[in-house]
């Protein structure tokens, strides 16, 4: 368990700001540890679909915006995107010291009173409209959508760059994340991993390795798990896809033989399917991914696209190996290539690896970020923390 900051009567007030609360990732596990971490402080959304939060979240100080109350918003959350800035301005923070972000898109905008410090832990730049083209390319989008897309974006970019004041300190979840920050907002920025579980993983009981392949992951157009389907299509070897999202049907629609689709895994059963594959696949570009450090904290070895968060999460010939290209034929060279020197990955190395992302670290990592700029702002410690 991380040590929760005990809110002493005298120390400083906190909040935390979060996008919006209706699914289930990275960014909300991370919410869930700095709830864990400082469980007296609200939690400010915009949107929150209850049925769909952690387990850690349910009894948490959930405060919601008035967006929650506009019609068909936890289904049709994207129709309303215009809507999400002034739904996070528009919070009442002026009775807290410190105002934590946990921000993809929105949170970092929100509006700090007096004398606060507000630290924003980014998990990117607003991707969406820093990378439209790459991000909406395999998008079934309406004409309307197209024609409209693009305005609403540019208003969207805007408001992204002319908020990126608000936070007076910037951490970056990856060192491509922290590159953006710098790159786009002109800010720095400290690189701290995002918290995985290991112990949870590496303690996954099964009898051996399996044959299968595996990929975990929401089923999203630009995720690029299409590469994956086609490779293994081609190569004729056992791929089970973990996940659910939009793009399902139309990947289960090119998918061979041996391609499995086995839907949304269960925590409790998750463990031990990450141990039981032969490689965990990450095709796609990520800002982090959790899922390859989960897959080492099981002992297993990742194959993954040379992009993105894997430059920091996976250790080429320890803990994986890359594809250079999103391309079927650097993928299947990846996949033959791990086929012949799969002996040579230890899963005891692969472990030691992973622990780099533990939880714990994350958790004294923050803390200390935390008290260390909030010393040098105010003159004033934060015992306990």
């Amino acid at each position: 368990m991380t040590k929760p900051f005990k809110n002493k009567e005298k120390g400083p007030k906190i909040a935390i700001v979060h996008d919006y609360l209706n699914q289930r990732g990275g960014a909300e596990r991370v919410l869930a540890v700095l709830h864990e971490m400082f469980p007296g402080a609200p939690i400010f959304t915009a949107i929150i679909d209850r049925k769909k939060l952690p387990p850690e979240l349910q009894k948490a100080d959930i405060r919601v915006s008035w967006m929650q109350r506009l019609p068909g918003v936890s289904r049709y959350f994207k129709h309303y995107l215009a809507f999400y800035p002034s739904a996070i301005e528009s919070f009442n923070l002026s009775g807290y010291d410190i105002i934590i972000s946990s921000s993809s898109a929105f949170a970092k905008g929100a509006i700090k009173r007096g004398r606060a410090m507000h630290v924003c832990y980014c998990h990117a730049p607003m991707r969406f409209v820093w990378n439209y083209k790459g991000y909406i390319e395999k998008e079934r989008l309406s004409l309307v959508a197209r024609a409209v897309l693009p305005f609403l974006l540019w208003r969207l970019k805007k408001w992204d760059v002319d908020t990126k004041d608000r936070p007076d300190y910037y951490i970056a979840n990856s060192t491509v994340v922290k590159e953006r920050v710098k790159n786009w907002y002109g800010k720095d920025s400290e690189v701290i991993f995002p918290p995985v579980e290991t112990a949870r993983f590496a303690s996954a009981a099964i009898s051996g390795v399996g044959d299968y392949y595996l990929i975990v992951s929401r089923l999203n157009a630009y995720k690029r798990l299409d590469l994956a389907v086609e490779a293994f299509n081609e190569a004729k070897l056992p791929l089970k896809i973990a996940g659910e999202g939009p793009y399902a049907h139309a990947l289960k629609k090119m998918a061979g033989p041996t391609v499995e689709f086995i839907g949304r895994v269960s925590d409790a059963n998750l463990p031990a399917l990450y141990a039981g594959c032969r490689a965990l696949i990450f095709p796609g570009e990520e800002d982090f991914g959790l899922t390859p450090v989960e897959a080492n904290a099981a002992g297993r070895p990742v194959i993954a696209y040379k992009a993105g968060g894997a430059l920091d999460t996976v250790a080429d010939g320890v803990s994986g190996v890359f594809f250079e290209k999103q391309t079927l034929a650097s993928l299947i060279g990846a996949i033959m290539r791990f086929e012949r020197d799969i002996k040579s990955f230890d899963p005891v190395r692969i472990r030691e690896h992973a622990m780099k992302f533990d939880r714990a670290v994350f958790a004294k990592k923050i803390t200390d970020f935390i008290a260390s700029r909030y010393f040098e702002k105010t003159g004033r410690t934060m015992q306990g923390i």
